[in-house]
C-alpha cells in the first residue's frame, strides 16, 4: 500500500476508472467476446426449453452430465469470495482490502449462474418452484429429508446474504463517486444506489454492524452450503459418492477453486487498470500461500479417499476408485491429479508467487483440475454401477459444451461491466489502511 498517497489520490485513481476509462478498445473488444458467448448461452437454454434434455449426453445410467459437474463448479467458486472477504474481515487482516471487492463480485454471478444449472436440468424448470414449500390445495409439502431440498434453501440463504454483503461494503464508495461524478446521469444513478450516505458518525456506526453482522452470517452459509451439496451426493447408495468425508472434503474443494479464480480475476485486472500501488505482489504473494495450504489439503483428501476404499474392502468402492485410475476416463482423473497436486507445487517457490504471470497459470489449472474433478466424481461413479448389465459411457453433446463455454462467457460480461460500472478495489478501506501506516 502507497504510504504517500492522500485520500484524494486514492480516490482520484479509483474513481477515474470508471468515471474517466481508459484503454475503452480492451474493455470493449472483451465485452464483445463476453457478450456472444453469453447470446450462445441462452440461445441453448431456448433450445433445452422447446426440445428438452435430450439434447445433451445424458441418459441411463449417467442422468447426471455436465449440468450437474457445471452446478458443483460453479457452487464451489461463488464459495470463496465472500469467504475472503468475510473471514478476514472478522480477522481484521488488512490484505483484504485490495481483493475483497472482486472476490465479493465474483461470489455474487458465481452463484447466481450456478442456480441456473439445477434449474435446467429439472427437464421441467417451471416447475422448480415446487421446491419451496407454498400452501398449495393438495396440501403436497416438500421432501424435508431430502438434502436436494436443503440445498434450495442453502444456496437461496446465501446468494442473498452474499448480495447484501457485496452492496453494503459498497455503499461509502458509492457516495464517493457520486460526489465525484461530473455528468448528471452519473450522479442520479450512483446517488440513488449510495442511500444517502453523508458520511456521518451514526452512518459508519451502522455500517460497521450491518457489515460485521452480514460476515458473520455468510462465513456460516459458507460451509453450509457446499455441505449440503456434499449431502445430497453422500445420502445415495453409489460406489464413490456414500462417504462421510464429502461434505468437508467439498467445502475445501470449494476454497481451492474459489481461490484461484480470484487470481485469475485480479491479475488481469491489477495488469490492464495500473493497479500495482493498491494489488500489490505481496497481496497475491498471500493468495498464493493460502491456495497452496489449501491444495496441500485436498491433496490430502486424495489420499485419504484411496486409502477408504482400500480399508473399507467394499469391493464396489475398490472397483470405483481402480475405475478411475485406469479406466475410460483415467486421462481425466490423472488430468485433475496433475492439475490440482503437482503444477500447485510450484507455489513453494516465492519466485513463483511473486510472479503474476506464472501464479495465474497456476491458477488456471487449478480452476480447470476443479471441473476435471466434478466431472470426474459424478460420471465415473454413475457410469459403472452394482450391475454390469447397466453400465454405459457418456459422452457430451455440442449443447453441453455450448452452455459449459457460455455460461463462463456471461460470467465474464457479468464481471466485465461490474469493472466498468462499479469500484474494483474498497476506496475507504485502503484510505483507512494508508492512514493507519502513516501514522506508524
Amino acid at each position: 500500500m502507497p504510504t504517500e498517497s492522500s485520500n484524494a489520490e486514492v480516490g482520484d485513481k479509483v474513481s477515474d476508472l470508471i468515471l474517466i476509462p481508459q484503454r475503452r478498445w480492451l474493455w470493449h473488444g472483451a465485452f464483445g467476446i463476453s457478450a456472444v458467448l453469453s447470446v450462445l448461452f441462452f440461445l441453448a437454454i431456448g433450445y433445452l426449453f422447446v426440445v428438452g434434455v435430450g439434447i445433451w449426453g445424458i441418459n441411463i445410467p449417467v442422468a447426471w452430465g455436465f449440468a450437474i459437474t457445471n452446478y458443483v463448479w460453479w457452487i464451489g467458486i461463488g464459495m470463496a469470495g465472500t469467504f475472503i472477504s468475510a473471514a478476514l474481515l472478522l480477522f481484521r487482516q488488512q490484505w483484504r482490502t485490495s481483493i475483497s471487492r472482486s472476490a465479493e463480485a465474483m461470489t455474487v454471478f458465481a452463484v447466481a449462474i450456478a442456480a441456473l444449472f439445477p434449474l435446467l436440468h429439472l427437464g421441467r424448470p417451471w416447475f422448480a418452484y415446487w421446491l419451496a414449500p407454498y400452501p398449495d390445495t393438495m396440501n403436497i409439502w416438500p421432501q424435508w429429508r431430502s438434502a436436494l431440498v436443503w440445498d434450495f434453501f442453502a444456496i437461496f440463504s446465501y446468494l442473498i446474504v452474499s448480495v447484501l454483503f457485496w452492496y453494503v461494503g459498497m455503499i461509502p464508495d458509492l457516495a464517493c463517486l457520486r460526489d465525484r461524478a461530473r455528468k448528471r446521469p452519473a450522479q442520479i444513478f450512483y446517488g440513488l444506489l449510495a442511500l444517502g450516505w453523508r458520511g456521518e458518525a451514526r452512518h459508519w456506526r451502522r455500517y460497521q454492524m450491518a457489515s460485521l453482522l452480514l460476515a458473520g452470517l455468510a462465513v456460516t452459509l459458507v460451509f453450509s452450503v457446499h455441505s449440503m451439496v456434499a449431502l445430497a451426493f453422500a445420502e445415495g447408495n453409489t460406489p464413490g459418492w456414500h462417504s462421510t468425508i464429502f461434505p468437508p472434503f467439498f467445502v475445501v474443494g470449494a476454497l481451492f477453486s474459489g481461490f484461484a479464480m480470484v487470481l485469475m480475476l485480479v491479475i488481469p485486472v491489477r495488469a490492464i487498470f495500473g493497479l500495482q500501488d493498491f494489488i500489490t505482489a505481496q497481496h497475491l504473494d498471500s493468495m498464493a500461500k493460502v491456495l497452496l495450504a489449501v491444495g496441500l489439503i485436498i491433496t490430502y483428501s486424495y489420499v485419504i479417499e484411496v486409502f477408504m476404499a482400500w480399508y473399507s474392502a467394499n469391493p464396489y468402492e475398490i472397483y470405483t476408485m481402480q475405475n478411475r485410475m485406469v479406466g475410460a476416463y483415467a486421462p481425466l482423473y490423472w488430468g485433475m491429479i496433475f492439475c490440482n497436486v503437482l503444477v500447485l507445487q510450484a507455489l513453494w517457490f516465492k519466485r513463483v508467487r511473486l510472479n503474476s504471470i506464472a501464479l495465474f497459470l497456476v491458477g488456471t489449472a487449478v480452476v480447470v483440475g476443479m471441473w476435471l474433478e466434478r466431472f470426474m466424481l459424478i460420471v465415473t461413479s454413475l457410469h459403472r454401477d452394482f450391475l454390469p448389465s447397466a453400465w454405459g459411457m457418456f459422452s457430451p453433446t455440442l449443447w453441453d459444451w455450448i452452455i459449459l463455454v457460455g455460461s463462463m462467457g456471461f460470467f465474464a460480461m457479468l464481471f466485465l461491466l461490474f469493472v466498468r460500472f462499479l469500484p474494483v478495489v474498497s476506496i475507504f478501506e485502503i484510505r483507512r489502511a494508508t492512514s493507519g501506516t502513516e501514522k506508524k
